[in-house]
């Protein structure tokens, strides 16, 4: 991906909110501020306009002059601390950016004789926090409006936004969805709850909160602890995923992340072969625990519990 700066608008008044420190307002059990750090985790340089706090990753701190200043005077003072050609510009309640909306935009400002690129929501309308922009022509466009307004204060970003050529992302019905009221917040909580997004939902607020970066197939782990549950008992199935965890970390200590994937997949391998020999035996019930028996003429009866062993 194309090297690029963004800037995180995380100031405001939050009035709707009666006035909550909204950044920090959680959904999912993650800061709303924290989801849209993890959305852009690649950007080469993170700044954050409004009051600091703790993030789930490093970032630069900036803060707007007067402070509430609104949008606008956050921009230009996130603006004075990137480098990069592209510059990403983001509010920091947007509960379902994702990493593939921020690759959109980022390929939509680069294209010959844009200046920038935002989302449009399914209404249409255009979500100018939710955008990327070129560095130079952004700088150019807040030098003069500060110069014909005699600064940026309280000014509103359609003065920016309408001097500038953008394309449009059409980035489905979530991805620009911001939280300004209360009734958002429970939406957006519900929301990561429905069924096909909960699971996705969960793996990835336990991997921020424990530190971890690793993209395994969990179809894989979860049909282990299912076979280890059916084949097993059931409490063997969160007993034997966490071993399987242990195992792959002791196997690729001092690993990079790709071989701590194989190693997953390779203790989940043998951890469900395992679990399928346990299951086959209880199938087999008597005839596999009784041993050899004898057949009608008095010898040995064909050992068919010791099938694909090797054993003669």
């Amino acid at each position: 991906m194309t090297a690029y700066d963004v800037i995180i608008l995380a100031g405001g008044a939050a009035k709707r909110l009666g006035g909550a420190d909204k950044p920090g307002v959680r959904v999912g059990g993650r800061a709303l501020l924290d989801r849209v750090l993890a959305a852009c985790a690649d950007a080469a340089l993170t700044v954050v306009v409004g009051g600091r706090r703790a993030t789930a990753r490093p970032v630069v701190w900036a803060q707007e002059v007067p402070r509430g200043g609104g949008p606008l005077a956050a921009l230009g003072a996130g603006l004075r601390l990137t480098t990069a050609e592209r510059v990403l510009v983001l509010s920091a309640d947007l509960p379902f950016l994702g990493p593939g909306t921020v690759e959109a935009l980022l390929a939509a400002a680069g294209q010959l004789g844009r200046e920038g690129a935002l989302c449009t929501d399914p209404e249409g309308r255009d979500q100018p926090l939710v955008a990327a922009y070129r560095a130079e022509p952004l700088r150019r466009e807040l030098a003069l409006i500060a110069t014909e307004y005699g600064g940026l204060a309280g000014l509103p970003l359609r003065l920016l936004t309408a001097e500038l050529d953008l394309a449009r992302v059409e980035a489905g019905p979530d991805a620009a969805f911001d939280c300004d009221t209360w009734d958002d917040i429970a939406t957006a909580r519900a929301r990561i709850r429905e069924h096909g997004a909960v699971l996705d939902e969960w793996i990835t607020s336990v991997k921020n909160e424990l530190g971890i970066e690793l993209d395994v197939d969990t179809g894989v782990l979860l049909d282990l602890a299912r076979d280890a549950a059916h084949g097993v008992a059931r409490p063997a199935a969160p007993l034997t995923t966490f071993l399987v965890g242990y195992a792959a970390a002791r196997a690729s200590a001092g690993a990079g992340p790709d071989e701590a994937v194989a190693a997953v997949a390779e203790a989940a391998r043998r951890a469900t072969d395992l679990a399928l020999r346990w299951e086959a035996e209880a199938s087999a019930g008597g005839d596999a625990a009784s041993g050899p028996a004898s057949g009608p003429a008095g010898g040995a009866k064909p050992d068919a519990g010791r099938e694909g062993t090797g054993t003669p």
